[in-house]
Order: C-alpha cells, then structure tokens, then sequence
C-alpha cells in the first residue's frame, strides 16, 4: 500500500508540473493475484538478523546465502520470487561513495541501435552485443512448447507445460543477465577512465512502436544507461544527462543546425556551414560534450590539469 500510495502521488506531481507524457510516471496499474509474482517489504521493526538468518514477521526464519556482507545494519528488506521460482532479499543499506584516483578527462555518450553506445573515444564504445538474437532459437523452440501444451480454459497446467516455462523462464534470465553483466562492465570502465562523463538523456520507450524494436530491445540501452548513472554516482564521478533533441543536426564544431534531419542510411555527418566531416555518431558524441558544458580543449577528451576543479568552483 506504501508503494501504491507513493506511486499515485508521483503520478499526480507529474501531471500537475504538465511534464511530456515521455518523462511523465504512469499510474500504477492492478495486478492479478494469479500472474503477480510474490513480493513482501519490512520495515526495521519487521526483521531482524541473527547468526546469519533472516528471521520474519510471524516467526518465520529463512536461511539466507549471502552475496556480500552488510556494511552496516539494513533498514528496510524486500523478500521478493523471480519468474523461476527463487526467492531473494534485497536490504536496503546507505550508499557509500568510493572515489577513484582523477585522470583529467571528459567523454561524451551517444546511444543508439547500430552500435549501443558511441563516445568521444574510441576505445570506449560499445558495440551491439547482442545477447537475444543468440538466444532466439532456443527461445523460438520454447514459445512452441509451451504453445503445443497450453491447457484449456479452466484446465490446471500440465507437467509438461510448467517444464516448458521454466525453461522458458530461464533462458529469458540468462539473456537479462548477460546484458546487465555487459552494461555494468562497460560502465565500469567508462567511470574508471574519466572524471566527467556528458550522456545523452535518451528514452528508448518509443522505439517500441518501430521496425528497430527488437534490436533497440536487445540493446537494453535503458538499463545500459542507469547503470552508467549509478556506477558514476557510487565513485563520485559528474554524470551530467544532456538533452537529446537535434543530436543529429547540430555541428560539434561551430554549433550550427542543418535545415534537415539525416536519415537513417545516412552514416557521415556533414557541416554546410564550417565544413566538418565526421561519423554521425562520433558528432553527437562530441555535441553532447557542448550541451554538458564540457567541451575539452585537448585532445580526445583530455583537458588541462584542474581544468575541472576550476569549473567546479
């Protein structure tokens, strides 16, 4: 109900500001007993841990097998079930920041479908790993099996279909976990390699509604993107978000703006108005830098020594 409440009163602060139905939170919806997967919260006084259990309202205990120690004691923890069935606890614990040594450089962040992310640097930007289209045959293969076993209305799920979807299930959680692994990763050393990082503030969602769903999908340029925010956020780095409109048209160089948008077979970007011939990508990568407000005076990104805590002061 806490959730609920929070969600609604979100949903209602957006409308009243008249936010763009793009960056605006929907309502919560209802969700049916029978599909919604179980999720529990407790608050302090609802848990506690003792000799390495988890121990619930109501007198239930849990063993639990720790991914990592708690820094601190949790104040809140979700005991929550995934599409296979397992269950796990997610505590709630301050952020500690862990600050990495400054290099002095600055990177700008185009998302898109061809390649999932394109930066200033080249050694920095990630290809389209494409995790889904690996997995679409065997994915293929499970649909029909669940398909050719699907029970009547009415009819409880054979053994045979439940089988099919956990296996369905599984195949599913393997591609979501290889494309945070490869997310993580790259934002990793994204956040390692510069003190500053200019990215686009892109919203994938109406890709959906295009004949580049599927790739834009498997790209998981949303979770891709929170990733970077967070790793950034967790060692200090300025994650700064710049707007996406025209990334397209605008010259990197003098600032000025084509007459019309390039179309997608279009891949080499050139300025009317200065003369500039650079990869469509490598161009918005270099005006999200401008936007930023961290335009480099090096090279690829380099900056002059405390040329960043001179602007932060």
């Amino acid at each position: 109900m806490r959730d609920f409440g929070r969600s609604r009163a979100k949903a209602h602060k957006d409308i009243k500001e008249r936010l763009p139905m793009a960056r605006r939170a929907g309502m919560p919806g209802y969700k049916k007993k029978r599909e919604a997967l179980a999720t529990l919260n407790y608050t302090r006084r609802g848990f506690r841990l003792k000799d390495g259990r988890l121990h619930l309202a109501g007198g239930i205990v849990v063993g639990v097998m720790w991914s990592r120690e708690l820094p601190v004691e949790p104040s809140s923890v979700r005991v929550y079930q995934d599409s296979l069935g397992h269950w796990y606890g997610s505590f709630v614990v301050p952020a500690e920041v862990q600050p990495l040594p400054r290099t002095g450089r600055v990177l700008g962040v185009d998302w898109g479908v061809k390649a999932t992310a394109t930066t200033t640097s080249d050694a920095h930007d990630l290809p389209h790993a494409e995790h889904g289209r690996r997995a679409r045959q065997r994915l293929t293969r499970y649909d029909r099996m669940m398909a050719r076993r699907r029970p009547k209305r009415g009819q409880p799920a054979s053994k045979g279909y439940r089988e099919a979807r956990c296996l369905r299930a599984k195949a599913y959680k393997k591609v979501a976990r290889q494309r945070e692994d490869t997310g993580r990763k790259w934002a990793k050393k994204v956040v390692r390699d510069h003190d500053a990082v200019a990215v686009e503030d892109f919203r994938p969602r109406f890709l959906a509604k295009t004949t580049m769903a599927r790739k834009a999908a498997d790209a998981a340029i949303g979770a891709t993107k929170a990733a970077l925010v967070e790793m950034g956020r967790k060692h200090g780095r300025d994650i700064r978000l710049a707007h996406p409109a025209h990334t397209t048209m605008d010259c990197a160089q003098c600032d000025a703006r084509a007459k019309h948008r390039l179309p997608l077979g279009e891949r080499t970007y050139t300025c009317t108005a200065c003369g500039l011939v650079s990869p469509r990508d490598k161009n918005s990568a270099r005006v999200m830098l401008v936007r930023a407000g961290l335009n480099p005076a090096g090279v690829e990104g380099a900056r002059p020594p405390g040329a960043l805590l001179q602007e932060a002061a």
